[in-house]
């Protein structure tokens, strides 16, 4: 992280580093900004451009605790259909008309009860495309004071739990790994480890991206 800034300081150096809020960016808008995605990596070959994209957006909260900034997370329920257990930022498949930022504050006081007046919007990080699933994610920055409750909705969230951001912005402990799927393919791929945590996929792919974003890294 950048020694020596106050928060104040810090946020300016952040949000200054991030996309504006745009009202006429809506979910499924195709703009042709640079995007990241699980092919990155060397995860099998990209669908021709053209083929249907379903719109996500992440709410990417960076606490503000006097210790420094953190990242609130979640581990999904084990009883989802999909991504089970896996961790994730609060986040969610767009409703049609929003613009990301709406579906990120409104999924997010969902999922983890979180109040959309706490968060201060900083900006919009870069899209991720994931191979899989075929969703478009859109992750939303913002700002949280400390003084906030959360409450897991459990249907959806098995357990909230904070990350500190320089642990994240640290690509010693970002990096890539790699493992064999089910069908015998090598998945190359970003993941952490924060107290028994294992931060992996699309939500360590965002978190690298945005890395990159903040200190002008390239992919690697």
């Amino acid at each position: 992280m950048k020694a020596g800034l106050s928060p104040a300081e810090l946020r300016d150096w952040i949000s200054a580093r991030l996309d504006p809020l745009d009202e006429s960016l809506v979910c499924g808008s195709r703009d042709g900004r640079e995007t990241r995605s699980d092919f990155d990596l060397g995860q099998g070959t990209p669908p021709a451009d053209g083929t249907p994209l379903k719109d996500a957006a992440v709410l990417v909260a960076l606490v503000e605790r006097p210790a420094g900034l953190s990242v609130i997370l979640t581990r999904r329920s084990d009883t989802l259909r999909s991504h089970t257990g896996q961790v994730a930022f609060p986040g969610g498949r767009c409703d049609p008309g929003e613009t990301p930022w709406e579906t990120a504050l409104r999924e997010a006081h969902e999922e983890i009860g979180l109040d959309p007046s706490l968060v201060e919007l900083a900006g919009l990080s870069t899209p991720y495309r994931t191979a899989g699933t075929g969703f478009q994610i859109m992750p939303v920055v913002g700002f949280v004071s400390p003084d906030l409750m959360l409450t897991p909705n459990p249907d959806e969230v098995a357990e909230i739990f904070e990350t500190p951001f320089g642990f994240l912005m640290d690509p010693r402990n970002l990096s890539q790994q790699e493992r064999e799927t089910p069908a015998g393919d090598r998945r190359r791929f970003y993941a952490a480890t924060w107290e028994g945590q294992y931060i992996w996929g699309a939500t360590a792919g965002m978190l690298r991206a945005l890395y990159d974003r903040l200190f002008g890294a390239s992919l690697a």
